[in-house]
């Protein structure tokens, strides 16, 4: 097998002996990039991964031929995790601390990862959910994105006091969506039209042998939960309703991405596109059904919260079918694709980003790859209240322990369920990962730009709308919308608006 000369050179993988370096090939393109990522979607929701009960073909084959990442890690809820991906570092230190009321707005002063690899000759694409701020001076094509196709929000159809909402009354099916600064009313399901309208783009640009990356930041599954009938029936009385519908979404998204996959390979650039495909946190639905022996889910802070899929194939440039042990996490694809693209990263990105780039795992799994600590924060306090919160919903991992709110320690290697607290007998090791972590507060707390910030009285998206299509709000969602008045649930987590555990019809 050939390699790619991008920066870096890619060997033979073998689990046993390890690989002898290969020769560089010819210099060749760098490949078309696609990141595919559910929402709300856990380690425990496929069935390569253990679930008895989904049914996730396209997954459980591109999992076969990928270099699988078990000890990857991204942030408890969606907008953080989303804020680390763009740029690389964690989202404290982009002011993002929650996912509503100003606080999942990504600063202004980050470069993304879309603008790096638009700057290496890149055409870039979003479609789906964003969740790094609604405004317009914040919207993806401000934020390195040519292509933008997106809802508002954390969610279709949500609605929150300030800037973070979608357009008025939207739901799964026949979404309007932001299409570059214009909204468009959409036919079908909202998983379906997001990869059609990628698979539109991804063709036109490859037609035009450019080099692309599409971001496919799928709202699925997250709620409110609806599907189509039919994806529903599979899992009825299989399972309760409501993990039936989620379940049902699971597929849904399983098969636009088998879809994804085919059009690659009759396209002819299968060989020559790097796929990779995670979730943005850890389970919901699903987790009293199968979450792989972990505690927690979303929203918390322990192994169920963080630890995700993450499959990465590239056919032309490393060999797949085995996994990689390391601890890895969020923070590590944008140095990763900056590399793999070949772009030149200024002084004051490589300041930015604290990740590593996974190149010499994708040559190897088992090549050396230096302990390292990761901080998980749920953050979510009340307005004013980030002081109060330092041991609250919080963790600090190395590849053996866990401190969970600096009373917890677990051994995640002969406890990967985190059921025996044992700080008491490893005092010593709780006292260093608490020193590191302290010295991680002391650098973050200045950061949280966004914790006094107050947003609009109306959601950009909702006023877009109306003045794109007409009318306005009545008296109801004026007040749900205005900043000043109080919406938020316990301890600052969102409240819900609307059904939570709707199903399509």
């Amino acid at each position: 097998m050939k390699s790619r000369r991008i920066g870096f050179a890619f060997g033979l993988v073998a689990l046993l002996p390890l690989p002898r370096a290969i020769p560089a090939a010819a210099p060749r393109e760098p490949p078309n990039i696609i990141m595919v990522m559910p929402d709300d979607v856990g380690y425990g929701d496929y069935a390569c991964l253990g679930n008895p009960v989904v049914h996730t073909p396209a997954a459980d084959s591109f999992y076969k031929e990928s270099i699988r990442f078990t000890d990857f890690h991204v942030s408890p809820t969606c907008a953080p995790t989303r804020a680390a991906l763009m740029t690389g570092r964690h989202e404290f230190r982009n002011g993002v601390t929650h996912t509503i009321l100003e606080r999942e707005r990504l600063t202004l002063q980050a470069t993304t990862i879309a603008q790096v690899l638009k700057s290496a000759g890149y055409a870039t694409a979003i479609f789906g959910k964003w969740h790094l701020g609604d405004e317009p001076d914040r919207w993806p094509d401000k934020r390195g994105f040519d292509e933008m196709f997106v809802h508002g929000g954390g969610g279709i159809g949500q609605t929150y006091p300030g800037s973070c909402g979608d357009a008025p009354g939207n739901t799964y099916f026949n979404p309007v969506l932001l299409h570059n600064g214009r909204f468009e009313k959409t036919t079908g399901y909202c998983t379906d039209v997001f990869f059609r309208q990628a698979l539109r783009w991804m063709e036109e640009k490859r037609k035009g042998r450019t080099p692309f990356f599409a971001y496919l930041a799928l709202n699925a599954a997250h709620a409110p939960l609806q599907v189509p009938d039919d994806y529903f029936k599979r899992y009825q009385r299989k399972v309760p309703q409501t993990t039936a519908t989620f379940y049902g979404m699971i597929e849904n998204l399983d098969d636009n991405f088998g879809a994804l996959l085919k059009k690659l390979k009759d396209w002819g650039i299968e060989e020559s596109t790097l796929v990779i495909f995670l979730t943005d946190n850890g389970g919901t639905e699903g987790l009293s059904i199968y979450n792989a022996g972990m505690r927690g889910g979303k929203g918390t802070p322990y192994e169920g919260g963080t630890r995700v899929p993450s499959f990465w194939r590239w056919p032309a440039g490393f060999k797949g079918g085995f996994d990689c042990a390391a601890l890895t996490a969020h923070i590590d694809v944008f140095p990763t694709l900056a590399e793999i693209a070949g772009a030149k990263l200024s002084d004051g990105m490589k300041k930015q980003v604290e990740g590593r780039s996974l190149v010499p795992l994708l040559n190897n799994p088992q090549a050396p790859w230096p302990d390292r600590f990761l901080v998980t924060h749920v953050g979510r306090w009340p307005r004013g209240k980030a002081g109060e919160w330092k041991f609250k919903d919080c963790c600090i991992r190395d590849s053996r322990y866990a401190l969970v709110n600096n009373s917890e320690l677990y051994d995640l290697k002969s406890d990967p369920g985190e059921t025996n607290n044992v700080i008491a007998d490893h005092a010593d090791f709780a006292a260093k990962l608490r020193a590191a972590y302290d010295n991680w507060w002391s650098d973050v707390l200045p950061r949280l730009e966004n914790e006094d910030a107050i947003g609009p009285k109306v959601n950009p998206f909702k006023a877009l709308y109306w003045k794109q299509f007409g009318g306005g709000p009545d008296e109801a969602l004026l007040r749900q919308m205005d900043p000043d008045r109080t919406n938020s649930g316990r301890a600052g987590r969102p409240a819900r608006t609307g059904s939570q555990r709707e199903r399509g019809n």
